[in-house]
């Protein structure tokens, strides 16, 4: 029963927003079992001594795509490789999104149980995975990958095929199929169900505008997951659609730019959460063109990015939690860390912080448990040199910062020497 005291330590509480001296942690097995400045252990317990530094909890993303493989094409690199390719580079993925820090992250369409899965056995080194499968989208809608000259139909016969749906989403029209899509993804593992509601900046048939999926169908959806004891999550831009997709009963948004004062006061009286993705926008504007990025949906996340940080202060303004997620595609997923930055510019170090512990962990419905440093909660935490509350810096800078990386009670970094835990 693999067993260490953390102590010489300042933890950082995210709810509170402060550093607190004299703690000590006590990790047994892959939680952590004792925290305060009076726990103790045994004398054979190892005493790991952190000189001071920063002990926080590790970080959640609550948008992520790890089968996102290639920029080109975005999503549709699916169709053009093999499932095997596409699951070798995602497990290269997972192990990079583990050294920046993330601990936990939810795909947010792509992935599905056999990842997860094979994360928490150990078959893969990488973050804590709550997948989706595949988004629930309707024909002509921002999860209909075909191209514009393409009238073949997508039969059932061929639903698993990444060649026919991108491998990221199903389509299903009509209240009778997408209840029968949202039972099968649930048979299928998914944690919580993916719906695009509006249009995208990644597809080529929706501009950003069209509002997808009526109401009948949206509340069906939400129906269907909440039989399944789960959540809808969705794929939302303008008001409008935040507005459709809040008052069927979706509990998360995804993206929100156009966020405005009339559906974030919904979205706040109706308890949904919004997360951003603001670093997708920005770092496609930068890199996407040389990394082949189409030139309608350049325009198109140009469009998006013209708002900047505006949905992060709505949503402070009408009192909406907003979580932490990035939507990074392809190979612009190394610059994961800079959403903290991005953020920090309207908001306190403190809220960005928050809105990647524990408010990510309440979207996950794993409070108590992800995002904090306390009794029963799993050893997921990060050693910084520095002060985050301080220099949103050390936590942007895409793990450079971060002296140890800890998940489940292993240490998958460790630049202290530190003798416990796995291996990186």
């Amino acid at each position: 029963m693999p067993e260490f005291l953390l102590h010489n330590l300042r933890l950082l509480d995210p709810e509170a927003g402060r550093l607190v001296s004299g703690m000590k942690v006590l990790v047994r097995d892959d939680r952590f079992v004792g925290v305060g400045s009076d726990v103790d252990a045994p004398p054979e317990v190892p005493r790991l001594d952190l000189g001071g530094r920063v002990l926080m909890p590790g970080l959640i993303d609550c948008h992520a795509h790890i089968m996102s493989i290639k920029t080109k094409w975005a999503n549709n690199t699916l169709m053009h490789m093999t499932h095997s390719f596409a699951n070798a580079a995602a497990a290269i993925k997972l192990r990079k999104i583990l050294m920046r820090g993330f601990t936990t992250i939810r795909d947010a369409a792509g992935a599905d149980m056999g990842h997860r899965d094979a994360v928490a056995s150990g078959l893969l080194v990488g973050p804590r995975l709550f997948v989706c499968g595949r988004g629930i989208s309707q024909t002509g809608g921002h999860g209909d990958f075909r191209t514009r000259v393409d009238h073949a139909f997508p039969c059932a016969c061929h639903h698993l095929s990444a060649g026919t749906t991108g491998g990221i989403a199903r389509l299903a029209d009509g209240v009778t199929e997408v209840r029968r899509a949202v039972r099968d993804e649930i048979r299928l593992g998914a944690d919580q169900i993916k719906v695009f509601a509006s249009g995208g900046v990644g597809s080529d048939a929706d501009p950003i505008h069209f509002l997808q999926y009526s109401m009948d169908e949206l509340r069906a959806i939400v129906e269907e997951t909440e039989n399944g004891a789960t959540y809808a999550m969705a794929h939302a831009y303008t008001a409008e659609a935040i507005y459709r997709a809040v008052d069927a009963g979706i509990r998360t948004i995804e993206h929100g730019n156009f966020l405005d004062a009339h559906a974030a006061d919904l979205m706040a009286e109706r308890e949904a959460y919004l997360v951003p993705t603001l670093v997708a926008y920005e770092a496609t504007m930068k890199f996407g063109r040389e990394q082949g990025y189409p030139e309608q949906n350049m325009k198109k996340n140009e469009y998006v990015l013209s708002v900047g940080t505006q949905s992060l202060e709505v949503a402070k303004a009408a009192g909406v939690k907003t979580a932490f997620g990035t939507d990074l595609i392809g190979e612009l997923d190394s610059h994961q860390s800079e959403e903290f930055e991005i953020r920090a510019r309207v908001l306190s170090n403190a809220e960005v912080i928050r809105s990647a512990t524990t408010i990510a962990a309440e979207v996950v419905r794993r409070v108590g448990e992800l995002g904090v440093i306390a009794e029963g909660a799993y050893a997921d935490a990060l050693v910084l040199d520095g002060n985050p509350l301080e220099d949103i810096g050390l936590l942007a800078s895409g793990g450079d910062d971060i002296r140890v990386i800890m998940k489940d009670g292993k240490l998958w970094k460790n630049e202290l020497g530190l003798q416990l835990g796995g291996e990186a």
